[in-house]
């Protein structure tokens, strides 16, 4: 189950520097997560600001 990003997203770019396969990419006003891609370790969700990665 990979992890969505809300829109609660300020666009920080803390959760893409933290994705350890690079799942995370600048998308339109928000951050997405390839849900191929994604590992669902969470790491994104560890260091966000606001909350806005959560489990799909």
């Amino acid at each position: 189950m990979a992890y969505v990003i809300g829109d609660a997203c300020i666009s920080c770019g803390a959760c893409e520097a933290e994705c350890p396969v690079g799942a995370i990419s600048a998308g339109d006003g928000i951050y997405v997560v390839n849900a191929d891609s994604c590992i669902d370790c969470g790491a994104c969700a560890g260091v966000c600001p606001v909350d806005a990665p959560k489990p799909e």
